[in-house]
């Protein structure tokens, strides 16, 4: 590999790892990635029979009112319900429902006491917060968005009472949720969240102790798997349980929300495991507890490992795919794309949230990429070739270049059976010699173009201009059908165009042209001779020396062919044997035809 190759892929993969770096930096995760990450790893089935939703729905709000109408009395009620029997009370009661204010000092003091009696009662607080700039310990500053401005509490008697937790729910960019505070730092103390207290109250109840899962960020949070989607928690209604409907003895041992489940609250957002729906948020703290229990919160990546790790990928797959074929960079990709798919949901079941689409999203451009390069460097090679070949093949022949997706310019030859056609001006030097230049250029590019001409009409390949004598062959660089009889009849054409030129020519300049023409075909080494820099597309060998040096034997207005080339066209032409003549730098003697008629 060249050192510039390496220079693009230290190139590239530094700009990946800085785009990478920039992706977690602009938000962690941006909604389009996450929501494939949702898609792939949220379940839509609830596992854990062993949480229940008393909901403040219709049928209890029809019965009961406006929850801000209530008698403390009602909730009291419900506490005494459901822990009426120490067998089969539940293991916690969390209200997702604050009671900041006194409404009426008897009933309030009642539920109160009722809640402490209970012993297993967690109730909502909510913070409010305001973006500040604090100073840290080494003096700079920062803005912190989770700084406290206001606390909503439970009354103090109720306060005094119960276990309270907050019951903030955290909206993503994207408007999902999908995270979750596990505390906030509140003047030097943590505030637990009323998830977390449900959660840690449970285990306390069976004798276990409680793991705060590692969190990140100013607001300590954490990501957290849902256990299904809306309506997946057993539910029944709290008017059902205050009137004796559903028995009580159903919540033994188990984890209790209270909370609403009516559209008219205003207590639903959407759900990770289902964008297009919503979810009370009574049942977002179902999941964030079930997640607790099951061990199943993440954290982000970490963005540089993740960037270093994208970056290298990236720059390897660079170089890969500049180096092989398009098939094998396709499934390359393919394999690459769905290896990424298969870690990011290891990694999530692991406890890590990794971008799913990010990767893929950069390899699928690099591909992009190196198509568009291709196609480029094709246009330019094919260009290339195009402007080599036009030069001295035949128009026909050009066409076929340009169409054909395997044809490479490249130095070196094949071995064809091909035809070669010499033609030369009789007496040219001696003619040279009593003309003016410009005299002798105008008669030579009139027998060149006549040349050419016939034998571009013919489908041969003009191999060069020699002097006044032209080289053509037949049969190279691609197949020609009937190509010897093609290089005869290039020769009668020459013949036949000679007639009228050398008429033209004496009546100008008093001076007559007639040509001598040589033919024959065999096997010969057909390419491109030179070197990197300076390369001439020719045939070489026997074959090609000895129609050269047919041609030096033929006389004015003579065509001479070789055997072999006679016997390939013999029914189709009419011609004299000269018989076995020697030919220069041949030891054995050749048996010549003269060419004298062509049936086309």
């Amino acid at each position: 590999m060249k050192k510039k190759d390496y220079i693009k892929i230290a190139f590239f993969t530094i700009i990946i790892m800085i785009a990478s770096i920039g992706f977690f930096y602009l938000g962690t995760t941006q909604s389009w990635d996450i929501r494939v990450s949702d898609w792939l790893n949220q379940s839509e089935t609830v596992t854990n029979k062993n949480i229940y939703i008393i909901g403040i729905d219709d049928k209890t709000l029809e019965k009961y009112g406006p929850v801000n109408t209530w008698s403390r009395e009602i909730p009291a009620k419900l506490v005494e319900t459901l822990n009426v029997d120490e067998t089969v009370r539940p293991s916690v009661i969390a209200f997702d429902v604050i009671y900041s204010e006194h409404v009426d000092e008897t009933a309030d003091n009642h539920f109160a006491d009722v809640c402490k009696k209970a012993g297993n009662v967690i109730a909502a607080m909510s913070f409010s917060f305001k973006e500040q700039p604090e100073t840290q310990a080494d003096g700079t500053v920062r803005y912190n968005p989770y700084h406290v401005e206001d606390v909503i509490a439970p009354y103090t008697r109720l306060q005094e009472s119960v276990t309270c937790g907050f019951a903030n729910t955290t909206i993503d960019a994207d408007g999902c949720v999908r995270q979750a505070m596990a505390y906030i730092d509140h003047k030097g103390e943590p505030v637990y969240s009323l998830s977390f207290q449900a959660y840690k109250k449970y285990l306390e109840s069976r004798g276990q102790e409680a793991v705060l899962p590692d969190t990140s960020g100013r607001n300590n949070s954490f990501y957290f798997s849902y256990s299904g989607k809306p309506g997946g928690y057993n539910m029944v209604s709290m008017a059902d349980v205050l009137d004796g409907t559903v028995d009580a003895g159903i919540f033994r041992d188990a984890i209790v929300l209270v909370g609403a489940y009516a559209v008219g609250m205003q207590d639903a957002y959407p759900p990770a495991v289902s964008h297009n729906s919503q979810m009370y948020g009574v049942e977002i703290h179902a999941n964030i507890i079930d997640a607790l229990l099951e061990g199943r919160t993440q954290l982000p990546v970490s963005a540089l490992p993740y960037s270093l790790t994208a970056g290298l990928l990236c720059g390897i797959f660079f170089m890969l795919v500049r180096k092989t074929k398009l098939i094998i960079s396709s499934a390359l990709l393919a394999f690459l794309v769905i290896l990424d798919y298969i870690l990011a949901k290891v990694l999530y079941t692991g406890g890590i949230v990794t971008p799913v689409i990010l990767l893929p999203a950069v390899l699928a451009l690099i591909y992009l990429v190196r198509l568009i390069e291709g196609y480029l460097t094709e246009i330019h090679r094919r260009r290339h070739v195009l402007n080599v070949f036009k030069q001295y093949v035949a128009p026909q022949v050009v066409d076929k270049i340009s169409k054909d997706r395997d044809f490479e310019l490249v130095l070196g030859g094949e071995t064809r059976h091909v035809a070669v056609l010499f033609v030369d001006i009789r007496g040219f030097t001696a003619m040279s010699e009593s003309l003016r230049p410009d005299e002798v250029v105008e008669i030579l590019n009139e027998y060149l173009s006549l040349t050419t001409r016939s034998i571009f009409d013919n489908g041969g390949t003009l191999d060069k201009f020699v002097g006044d004598a032209t080289m053509a062959v037949f049969n190279a660089p691609f197949d020609l059908e009937d190509y010897i009889f093609r290089a005869v009849c290039t020769a009668w054409d020459m013949q036949a165009g000679a007639d009228a030129i050398t008429d033209s020519f004496e009546q100008r300049f008093g001076k007559r042209v007639s040509f001598g023409i040589g033919i024959n075909c065999g096997e010969a080494v057909v390419g491109n001779i030179g070197c990197d820099f300076r390369m001439d597309y020719t045939a070489i060998g026997d074959t090609v020396n000895t129609a050269a040096r047919l041609e030096s034997s033929a006389k004015q207005g003579q065509i001479l062919i070789s055997e072999p080339v006679y016997e390939a066209v013999k029914d189709r032409v009419g011609v004299t044997p000269i018989g076995k003549i020697p030919l220069k730098g041949k030891s054995n003697e050749v048996f010549v035809y003269q060419l004298d008629k062509v049936m086309k």
